[in-house]
């Protein structure tokens, strides 16, 4: 018995000693360790709502102006474009001026021969034009160059390229001035050039009242008109035609210019106002087609008279098809 006692407490002992031990090293863990404050990784201040707002209000704000601000510049953008548009036709114009400016010295004895060649291409009148001459007592100025004036309306197509407008300006101001004065009155009158373009825009697609003080006004206004051309008379004429004629009214077309560039067809112009101004079943047409030629080109170099030929050919055919006559000048001065 007393040998089991013991082996009891042996045990006892020996297992406290161990926890004993256990506990005393977590004790002695806990005391070398050091225990650091917990370490703040990032600070955010949260603004008010308030102030989010205002931010919003200032984001938004600068989102409008942006918008504003590119609308804007595309609009300058455009304007731009435009205006580089406009100053490389007028260089063009300037180039054409400077250079038939720069040939004229370059006349020779020749430059009458080829002036006299153009006034042979004057028409005489049509038999019935003729007929409707000697049936009426007209005074002595009844026409300019041999055109007759038996209209009640006149429309004036000019070409208004740079070498019209740099040489022959003042030459077809005076014509013009004629041509008005040889019709004491009339009951309309419209001014357009080449590319059908009206000189008075508050008379698109309407007569001008004939008044002497219309009168003055359209050659006032004509000495610094100047738009876009490109020196064929097909635009104007047909607009003309398809805008004004009426079976009712008596028109006569002018056409002023003084030539016809390479790149179009005399044909396809024939063609295109034949379509237009068609005749009836005893061959009148709807409108009158007379031709002034203006010998501009004449004082520049020989190869440029080619355009010069053509035009006169053009207007020549044109004018003889539409009743019409067609008068080559012998000077623009």
């Amino acid at each position: 018995m007393r040998r089991k006692s013991r082996e009891a407490d042996s045990f006892s002992v020996s297992f406290l000693d161990v926890a004993a031990c256990g506990f005393g090293a977590m004790i002695i863990l806990l005391m070398i360790t050091k225990s650091g404050e917990p370490i703040s990784i990032e600070f955010v201040d949260v603004p008010p709502e308030g102030a989010i707002t205002e931010l919003q209000q200032q984001l938004f704000a600068v989102r409008g102006d942006t918008t504003i601000l590119n609308r804007d510049l595309n609009a300058k953008h455009e304007q731009l474009s435009a205006m580089k548009d406009r100053i490389a036709r007028l260089q063009r114009d300037l180039d054409d001026v400077q250079g038939r400016y720069q040939t004229s010295n370059q006349l020779s004895s020749e430059t009458t021969d080829e002036v006299g060649r153009l006034a042979i291409a004057q028409q005489s009148m049509t038999e019935e034009m003729q007929r409707l001459l000697a049936n009426s007592v007209a005074p002595e100025n009844n026409a300019i160059g041999g055109i007759p004036v038996d209209s009640e309306y006149i429309i004036f197509v000019i070409d208004t390229s740079g070498s019209m407008y740099g040489n022959a300006w003042n030459k077809m101001l005076k014509t013009i001035d004629d041509t008005l004065n040889v019709y004491p009155e009339v009951k309309g009158i419209q001014i357009m050039n080449d590319m059908g373009d009206y000189m008075f825009d508050s008379y698109r697609g309407e007569w001008i009242p004939d008044t002497p003080g219309r009168r003055n006004q359209i050659i006032s206004t004509l000495r610094t008109w100047n738009p876009y051309s490109n020196s064929s008379p097909v635009e104007g004429v047909t607009r003309a035609i398809n805008t004004f004629y009426s079976p009712d009214k008596k028109i006569s077309i002018y056409v002023l210019g003084d030539d016809f560039q390479p790149g179009g067809s005399i044909q396809d112009v024939l063609r295109t106002i034949d379509r237009i101004n068609v005749a009836d079943e005893n061959g009148d047409r709807l409108v009158r087609i007379h031709g002034i030629g203006f010998p501009v080109i004449f004082g520049a170099r020989s190869d440029f008279r080619q355009s010069v030929y053509r035009y006169s050919t053009l207007m020549r055919e044109m004018t003889q098809r539409n009743g019409g006559t067609f008068v080559g000048l012998n000077d623009f001065q």
